[in-house]
């Protein structure tokens, strides 16, 4: 089995490990939920049909989830607590699992063996892409930041 297929495969049992496992315990915290204090907040007419929606077009949502960051770990763990059907739920599980796994052990491993080479070959050159890679995340992390804050700050009458 060469690299990259037994790293898409690794990466694959990872990623329905994990995104299950964050199922799993949304379903928990949803049925815990529902036998809470809470459960009369959650029991009226736009929840349930908030959660019947999820329970029939959450699927796509969840395969999707997967390509994106940030987003994986909340689509999953809402299908759970909104109790997605598991015949709805899995399917979606293993195509977005399989993308993922794919994209990763792809795209992801051939960053690490160019960087892996930068740093062999020209390492100055490596540093330095590293320290230019970190600055932009940075800068955009600040952005944002600055734009939530803004946005907070303006009053209704400014907006």
């Amino acid at each position: 089995m060469d690299k990259i297929a037994l790293t898409a495969v690794s990466l694959y049992v990872i990623v329905l490990l994990r995104a299950g496992g964050t199922f799993a315990v949304g379903w928990l915290t949803g049925a815990g939920a529902r036998r809470s204090r809470f459960a009369g907040r959650i029991s009226g007419a736009k929840f349930r049909r908030a959660e019947r929606a999820i329970q029939r077009w959450g699927a796509p949502v969840v395969a999707v989830s997967f390509l994106t960051v940030g987003f994986q770990t909340a689509a999953n763990f809402l299908a759970g607590t909104m109790r997605m059907p598991l015949p709805r739920y899995l399917p979606a599980l293993f195509v977005g699992g399989a993308a993922w796994a794919l994209i990763y052990a792809t795209v992801g491993l051939g960053v690490f063996e160019v960087l892996g080479r930068l740093f062999a070959e020209r390492t100055a050159f490596g540093v330095a892409a590293v320290a230019v890679l970190l600055l932009a995340v940075c800068g955009v992390v600040v952005y944002r930041r600055r734009a939530a804050l803004s946005s907070e700050d303006a009053t209704p009458e400014e907006a």
